[in-house]
């Protein structure tokens, strides 16, 4: 009986210890730990692997620049899976268990939304390469980002749709499961409708669907003059293809959401002459973007950058910026040299961040052509 009870408090001892040991902060007095969370797995994968390869090519520049006041720059790297509440437990343990004293991410506005309130309950910065909804800066002091938002992105494609081409009716394909999706279809409507437009058709698909000719039918019936599809790339290709299939001919338009090399894979010839909203052009000619690319290109396999690589450089140079600024490497100092940021010349253009934490920036109109998206229009904020 003794020597059962002693057997029961060693084991629970033992498994206090190791309790303890999970849990316990690391040591960062010799690097500065930032955190990364991204897609690196599941329904928009394309996004977390693209930003992280922009983010780990900044790392590795700027380290061998000399680092930051001789500390190497360390990014711990978790895998959110496309899931939210992945989003909120990699957050969680980045910031408890790792004790970064910033965070990188997300690109999914949904995923971003729940990693927020994860960063505003631990008082810990925050910054999204690419979330364009406009909620997830509206979380807190805390949690900012270096790309425009989706009321401006609604505003940039309505104005194209009617003054590039032309058009005076439109049809909105949206994806019901995804904020992204949702608050951009509803921009751009409020935008197309207040420039004289009219909807014709709003009708809606959940992300994973496969069989979309249902609802295509239906648009086509109504004969718009163009169809934004805000969905994400995923999508949009399988979209397209079953949009062209049955006859539609109209253009398709959409948002930065598309953005990935996947998109053409899935959609081929059916994208050709479409339209999207984005952050940079691969076919730029500025400086400092050629020599990104040149760079990611020399990196990856001559692999050329999409734009959520492009961000994810980006924001690790504003956030290594502000770093530098900041009074100490506390996290509320490093928020608020975030706050101040001002004319940060990225590869993505010139950041600055005003007082709702979101970046006044230009976005350009992109044009799928011979496969390969390109430079059509910039459209200032």
């Amino acid at each position: 009986m003794k020597k059962n009870l002693i057997r029961s408090y060693v084991a629970i001892f033992v498994a206090t210890l190791s309790v303890v040991a999970c849990t316990k902060k690391e040591d960062n007095s010799n690097k500065i730990l930032l955190g990364e969370y991204g897609s690196m797995t599941g329904e928009v994968a394309n996004f977390g692997q693209s930003t992280h390869k922009g983010i780990t090519l900044a790392q590795e520049q700027y380290n061998a620049a000399g680092g930051f006041n001789g500390k190497q720059v360390e990014v711990k790297l978790y895998d959110d899976q496309s899931k939210p509440e992945e989003a909120a437990n990699t957050v969680t343990k980045l910031i408890t268990q790792d004790n970064v004293v910033a965070v990188i991410g997300e690109v999914a506005s949904s995923l971003s939304l729940v990693a927020a309130d994860v960063a505003m309950r631990n008082k810990t910065p925050m910054l999204s390469p690419s979330s364009t909804n406009p909620d997830v800066t509206k979380k807190g002091e805390y949690i900012f980002r270096i790309c425009f938002i989706d009321p401006f992105q609604g505003e940039v494609m309505a104005k194209f749709a009617g003054q590039n081409l032309h058009a005076k009716t439109a049809a909105i394909f949206r994806d019901v499961k995804q904020d992204y999706s949702v608050g951009l279809a509803d921009f751009f409507k409020k935008a197309f409708e207040a420039h004289g437009g009219k909807i014709l058709i709003d009708t809606a698909y959940q992300s994973k669907d496969s069989d979309f000719k249902a609802q295509l039918t239906e648009i086509k019936a109504k004969n718009p003059d163009v169809i934004f599809i805000p969905g994400y790339y995923n999508d949009v290709g399988l979209i397209a293809q079953q949009a062209r299939s049955i006859g539609i001919k109209q253009p398709l338009l959409g948002g930065d959401g598309w953005d990935s090399q996947d998109l053409v894979k899935v959609g081929g010839a059916a994208l050709e002459n479409t339209y999207f909203s984005d952050h940079y052009a691969p076919d730029t000619t500025e400086p400092t973007a050629v020599k990104f690319i040149a760079s990611y290109k020399a990196k990856y396999g001559n692999e050329t950058p999409d734009a959520m690589a492009a961000l994810g450089y980006d924001a690790f140079f504003v956030m290594m910026d502000a770093i530098k600024r900041a009074k100490s490497v506390s996290r509320e100092d490093i928020k608020n040299a975030l706050a101040q940021t001002k004319d940060f010349q990225g590869v993505t253009g010139k950041t600055t961040i005003n007082a709702e934490r979101n970046a006044v920036k230009s976005a350009v109109v992109l044009v799928v052509k011979d496969g390969k998206p390109k430079y059509f229009a910039t459209v200032e904020p």
